[in-house]
């Protein structure tokens, strides 16, 4: 299970290719079909959605929603410019982000696999570069999804305290939500004109589906339930091969070949994440 989670995780980027339409509409569509899921999950478990919620928790579901917003839309972003490869690689920067994070909001100290973590995040990002100019496609599709890796980071760290004041499946729902409520305007405004739709237009709409329903209703089901079976440093490990998965999948179907300069690099972040999963399993992913 941990493994398909993993696969799922990695597909991500690679339905963010292929759809046709900029970050903020791919954002929406993925947080409806998300929200349309998880609802008809709640319905068949008879899982109240609305019970316990109060002011505080409110607020955590709108600052958690936000930064997933802006994490999807910075990391679909960077899939349309620079590539499936190079979006994952810069995400796969938050482990090096929580890190920081946790030194600076939680005063905790850097310990010596912390400071191996940043060490290999950083020299990877510096192989996996294409150009230290930022106006080439391969460099700022890296930079925002390092962005996407910090705002990724943020939530995590945001998500310990939400967590703790609800369940997982109502935390889900209401941070789609807020997504979903976000980003409609720039949505709607990307969108434009309502126009016909032609076949194109409706597998689109399918990739949407596939996207929300599965890479991340279904792959989030399947790493938590992973977790019945296997220790979670066990399966966050797995869940670290999803740079690989990407990688791969964006050679097979763009024929976006790595160099072995960015296959190096890839290797130095997998490592970090894997480094980082042997102390504790990621919380969530793209």
């Amino acid at each position: 299970m941990a493994h398909s989670a993993a696969l799922l995780f990695g597909l991500t980027g690679v339905f963010g290719a292929l759809i046709r339409a900029d970050a903020t509409v791919i954002t929406f569509g993925r947080a409806a079909f998300a929200l349309a899921a998880l609802a008809l999950f709640a319905l068949a478990r008879q899982r109240p959605l609305l019970r316990g919620l109060d002011r505080y928790k409110l607020c955590m579901l709108v600052v958690t929603g936000l930064l997933l917003a802006t994490h999807w839309v910075s990391f679909f972003v960077a899939v349309k410019v620079g590539g499936v490869a190079m979006a994952t690689l810069g995400f796969a920067s938050f482990p090096a982000f929580i890190a920081l994070l946790d030194m600076l909001v939680f005063r905790e100290r850097i310990g010596s696999a912390e400071a191996i973590l940043l060490t290999l995040v950083t020299l990877g990002l510096v192989l996996v570069t294409p150009s230290f100019d930022a106006g080439a496609a391969g460099t700022a599709g890296l930079l925002w999804g390092v962005l996407s890796g910090l705002m990724f980071a943020l939530l995590a760290v945001a998500n310990r305290r939400a967590a703790r004041a609800m369940d997982a499946l109502g935390l889900a729902f209401w941070q789609n939500l807020v997504v979903a409520l976000a980003v409609a305007p720039f949505a709607a405004a990307s969108l434009g004109a309502p126009t016909r739709l032609d076949w194109l237009d409706w597998l689109d709409l399918l990739y949407l589906a596939l996207l929300g329903v599965f890479c991340t209703g279904l792959a989030h089901y399947l790493f938590v339930k992973s977790l019945e079976r296997l220790h979670a440093r066990s399966a966050g490990m797995i869940i670290a091969l999803e740079p690989v998965y990407a990688i791969a999948c964006a050679w097979w179907l763009f024929a976006q070949q790595p160099s072995a300069r960015m296959l190096a690099g890839a290797a130095l972040i997998v490592s970090a994440i894997v480094l980082s999963a042997r102390a504790k399993a990621p919380n969530a992913a793209p």
